[in-house]
């Protein structure tokens, strides 16, 4: 005799930790709208130098303060964003309250951001704008691309027995 499972009704969670774990994704056509909020983002990239190999060696370099101006602008941004929506009481575009939970300091984060910008200098690429160099034609960038997925599927398997 086989029992029939019901499904139990989700009741959603009112708040959002992480936008990835809703349980509802966008499909198909939906999908468009980060495709083209990408596509911006990379233009916006390429025409502020981001991506330019040479801007990044000199800042790297101290001999430039345009990389670090970008660098800056953007902490800025996320702290007053972040200010804005802890104080206004900001939701979601589903209606989900945003909790941003407190940060815990941990060595690991140190050794990471040391080994992230040795490769960022070593490469002249950040994640970021990765999708955005390939794209304007730096098609020695998929070896710095494959590199950072290997590097994360590495951090990935072993996270367990690291320093984090």
């Amino acid at each position: 005799m086989s029992k029939v499972l019901e499904k139990k009704p989700q009741v959603a969670d009112p708040h959002c930790v992480a936008p990835n774990l809703r349980e509802d994704h966008d499909r198909g056509l939906e999908l468009l709208k980060y495709l083209i909020i990408g596509v911006v983002f990379g233009i916006v990239f390429v025409k502020a130098e981001i991506i330019s190999w040479f801007r990044i060696q000199e800042m790297f370099r101290l001999q430039s303060f345009h990389m670090y101006g970008v660098i800056g602008s953007a902490v800025v941004t996320g702290i007053i964003s972040v200010q804005l929506i802890k104080r206004l009481n900001v939701k979601t575009i589903h209606g989900e309250d945003i909790v941003i939970p407190d940060k815990v300091f941990r060595k690991g984060q140190v050794i990471g951001g040391f080994i992230f910008g040795l490769g960022w200098a070593i490469t002249g690429a950040c994640p970021g704008p990765l999708f955005a160099q390939i794209g304007s034609g730096y098609t020695v960038v998929l070896v710095t691309l494959i590199s950072a997925l290997a590097g994360t599927w590495v951090y990935g398997k072993f996270a367990s027995k690291l320093p984090n």
